[in-house]
């Protein structure tokens, strides 16, 4: 075999890892009339067009670690695990919190499968990630194995980085003194508790923590992330393999931009969270 098509074959292979869908199109090529069949070798060579842009980086080798815990919010972790998965070559590992590989559930009933325990994950990593949620996330911020996990994991790590109300558990772990944090409007300004600058924003960067405010913050959170990991062309690759061009049908989304007949009950909903959250402490 050439080296050629050692590289054409190596691309066509990648290419399936970044665009899942094209390994359905190549399983319906097999039985298309000849004239289709030579979707493979179109897809290899726009492959090859795409890793000759200026500064994106296609393949690494990142090992990303993402908690799982019982109650955490699904949307903290599957929208950024959607772009971290499609990095190519990157590993990712679902961390459980629990003592077996059983499916975790969500707040809302979405359980997901771990990959691993925090015993067997890597203990080298390139990303350590912490979603949010409600009372599973003050329960598994209090939880000593957890906290000594986080804070192995985030010695080595080149990126420590959490969404929503992640934060608070990355704080608990004592991983926020000293920085610029970010969390949901709800916890933002309980992140001083942990020795952390609250900072109200989408994605804070301090050093190697990475920040994303609430839930739906977490595509942004991620495409940052990947732009750093792989340079702003890759992160764009991907933003528009997702199609993230978000156009909200209406104004709101932030306390400011809602209607405070709306935005303010909606706080007080969560003042229970608010006040068992205030008793965390960093070690």
């Amino acid at each position: 075999m050439t080296a050629d098509r050692r590289t054409l074959i190596g691309g066509m292979t990648a290419l399936a890892a970044m665009a899942p869908f094209l390994s359905l199109e190549r399983a319906m090529a097999a039985t298309a009339p000849p004239n289709l069949r030579d979707i493979d070798g179109a897809a290899a060579e726009a492959h090859m067009r795409l890793m000759a842009v200026p500064g994106l980086n296609m393949h690494g080798d990142e090992e990303v670690a993402m908690l799982l815990y019982p109650g955490f919010t699904a949307l903290d972790l599957v929208g950024p695990h959607y772009f971290f998965a499609s990095m190519m070559g990157a590993r990712v590992h679902l961390v459980t919190s629990t003592s077996d590989l059983s499916p975790v559930p969500s707040d809302l009933g979405l359980a997901i499968a771990p990959t691993t325990t925090m015993a067997d994950c890597p203990r080298d990593l390139t990303l350590l990630f912490v979603p949010g949620g409600t009372t599973g996330t003050l329960q598994v911020a209090q939880d000593p194995a957890v906290l000594a996990f986080l804070a192995d994991r985030a010695q080595r790590a080149t990126c420590v980085t959490s969404v929503c109300t992640g934060s608070l558990v990355l704080g608990a772990a004592g991983l926020l003194r000293g920085r610029k944090a970010t969390s949901h409007w709800v916890a933002r300004d309980m992140l001083g508790h942990f020795g952390a600058t609250p900072v109200d924003a989408r994605v804070v960067t301090d050093g190697k923590l990475i920040t994303g405010a609430g839930v739906s913050a977490g595509l942004d959170f991620a495409l940052a992330v990947v732009e750093r990991l792989r340079g702003r062309p890759y992160a764009e690759a991907l933003m528009l393999q997702a199609e993230y061009h978000p156009e909200p049908p209406f104004k709101g989304g932030s306390f400011d931009t809602t209607d405070p007949a709306i935005a303010e009950p909606l706080r007080g909903m969560f003042s229970g969270f608010v006040a068992r959250a205030s008793q965390l402490k960093a070690p």
